[in-house]
């Protein structure tokens, strides 16, 4: 027996009764906040599967013999050393093994995707992002034996991964990444217009692999609601399909229409998820122009530039971003080698295509790679900003992001809500501590609360409890409501809870006023501080160049503690806390940071 079905057959039944109502009541709460339409498409998902219809759709796809990508088309003077560079990328992207500790013979809509370990390393291998630097390496070196490296990579990955068996196969949205990364293969080979037998046959079981499940992509309201029709549509113009092409479109504007706010939020809170979301939409755009395909309908653009400036405010000058919410350090197509660390490739890519503007980077290998030039306009920031759930302002070298939440129209993945992130340059002050792992690995599930809880955000935690319970991986129930205020946000928590917070940011100092009130004992402000030598002070904590001084309304405790980031998917270090503690009724704490 699992120690959970232990547990669970020692209480009394009368405390499993109550336990099962309990969880039925935020079940239901979770799917009244994720709305109708989300349900419906999650339960006809189901549906299928347990019909048989969505193993259905997957039959009948087979390799044929033969050579997948063709010679290598000179691209000019890029050169052997640029095909180096891309050649030793492309090799980091290559490990032993594509399935990891996963079985390679179960059908995929089969497979457990959490029991054996994390699957999301598999899932990069997976991707193929070394093809395209491959294909691209031998454009700049016809002789330099790249394409031949390629060749033998894919002729691999045909042999171990058979059609809709194995982990590769297990998600629709890995399936249409995948796919992505097939197709820009191509056409840097500019083999996009005629692909051979062998490779029509692996882009159409991909086609036939993502519209088996797209009722759940629909229903996922992310990522997954995006590059899925997005791959249709790059697939279509591949394959010479009109009427995937046309499906494609349809659902990938419906998609950017839905999920991308007026003002470029992103439905998935995550700049690193946005960045996945730029880089989705850019190769869209690239091939429907390669192709002369029609323009995707309104709100298409406008939501795609709104989207581009929502990132370029963001981003550091150097492409960090905030590890705000969830993220799985993602790079798609990612030809400027910038890694899941620097998005200043997809930026520029994004604001090429969607802006008519440079984002700064005009000598960006990977635009160059694509032929798209180098408009004449910079992209300009905003000093001070608002958009659905997030709220930003810079002054001099200091940059705030405040994670508003208002409004909460989509399902938050970290209980973060008035989090605040404040980056002096490229560096990262006050900050989030990541992510971690969506399956982390024995021994280290303390990681998921660790990094996603309310105690582990730059916010205010009351009581011990988080700001919404926790129903599963990637569910919350009982949003607090969240609301817009001048200088900030506030929240109001299922239990009645307040909290308020204002923020004023000058050249060399931030200043920011919490306001609490409500059904609480005790409250803890916790600031997330950059490694370093920090000591701790009467007032807070202070390093060589930093000074962090809070106040309140109430005796204040404080204390350094250790807390955890995640610098990186899949690695977690230690890190330090600042903690203040104060008890009802307390009602108002001010923090002030200043840069010495």
């Amino acid at each position: 027996m699992t120690r959970s079905a232990i547990l669970a057959g020692s209480l009394p039944s009368h405390l499993m009764a109550g336990r099962r109502a309990g969880r039925a009541w935020l079940l239901a709460d979770a799917a009244w906040r994720l709305g109708p339409r989300a349900c419906a498409l999650y339960a006809w998902h189901r549906l299928r599967l347990r019909a048989g219809l969505a193993r259905q759709a997957l039959e009948g796809a087979a390799w044929p013999d033969g050579r997948a990508l063709p010679e290598a088309v000179p691209m000019g003077s890029a050169g052997p050393a640029r095909a180096v560079a891309l050649a030793r990328q492309a090799e980091g992207l290559v490990a032993e093994g594509w399935h990891g500790p996963f079985d390679a013979y179960v059908h995929a809509l089969d497979l457990d995707l959490f029991a054996p370990g994390d699957i999301r390393p598999v899932w990069e291998r997976n991707r193929l992002l070394a093809l395209p630097l491959l294909a691209l390496a031998a454009r700049c070196d016809p002789a330099g034996g790249h394409l031949a490296r390629a060749e033998a990579l894919f002729a691999d990955w045909r042999a171990a991964n058979r059609p809709f068996l194995g982990p590769a196969w297990a998600c629709g949205q890995e399936a249409a990444l995948r796919a992505l990364h097939l197709c820009l293969a191509l056409a840097l080979l500019e083999a996009d217009r005629a692909p051979s037998k062998a490779m029509r046959a692996v882009l159409a079981a991909h086609a036939q692999r993502i519209a088996a499940t797209r009722a759940y992509a629909a229903a996922q309201d992310n990522n997954h609601a995006v590059s899925e029709p997005a791959a249709l549509f790059v697939l279509g113009l591949v394959l010479g399909d009109a009427a995937l092409v046309r499906r494609g479109a349809r659902g990938l504007a419906r998609a950017v229409a839905r999920l991308v706010a007026a003002d470029g939020a992103f439905a998935q809170a995550s700049p690193g998820y946005h960045r996945l979301l730029l880089d989705t939409l850019a190769i869209a755009e690239w091939f429907r122009r390669r192709h002369a395909a029609p323009e995707f309908p309104a709100p298409f653009a406008a939501r795609a530039r709104a989207a581009t400036l929502w990132l370029h405010r963001v981003a550091a000058p150097g492409g960090a971003l905030p590890r705000a919410g969830a993220g799985d350090d993602s790079a798609l197509g990612d030809l400027s080698l910038g890694g899941p660390l620097d998005a200043r490739g997809s930026l520029e890519r994004a604001a090429r295509l969607f802006c008519e503007a440079s984002a700064g980077r005009r000598d960006d290998p990977g635009c160059a790679a694509l032929g798209l030039a180098c408009p004449e306009a910079l992209l300009r920031g905003t000093d001070a900003w608002r958009s659905e759930g997030w709220m930003g302002e810079s002054r001099g070298a200091l940059r705030v992001l405040l994670r508003s939440g208002a409004p909460l129209r989509f399902r938050p993945a970290q209980a973060d809500l008035l989090h605040i992130d404040l980056w002096h340059g490229d560096d990262a002050v006050l900050r989030d501590g990541g992510t971690g792992a969506y399956n982390p690995p024995p021994g280290c599930a303390w990681w998921t609360e660790a990094l996603a809880a309310t105690a582990a955000h730059n916010t205010i935690e009351f009581d011990g409890a988080s700001q919404m319970p926790r129903l599963s991986r990637f569910l919350y129930a009982r949003w607090p409501r969240c609301r817009a205020v001048p200088g900030g946000a506030a929240l109001r928590d299922a239990s009645g809870r307040r909290h308020e917070r204002r923020f004023r940011l000058e050249e060399a100092r931030l200043t920011v006023e919490d306001r609490i009130a409500g059904p609480f004992a005790r409250a803890v402000l916790r600031w997330r501080l950059a490694p370093g030598a920090w000591r701790v002070a009467q007032d807070g904590a202070e390093s060589a160049g930093l000074r962090v001084a809070v106040s309140a309304d109430a005796p204040c405790r404080i204390r350094l503690a250790q807390g955890w980031e995640s610098p990186a998917y899949g690695v977690v270090a230690p890190a330090p806390v600042l903690e203040c503690v104060v008890a009802a009724p307390a009602s108002r704490l001010v923090t002030v940071v200043e840069l010495r």
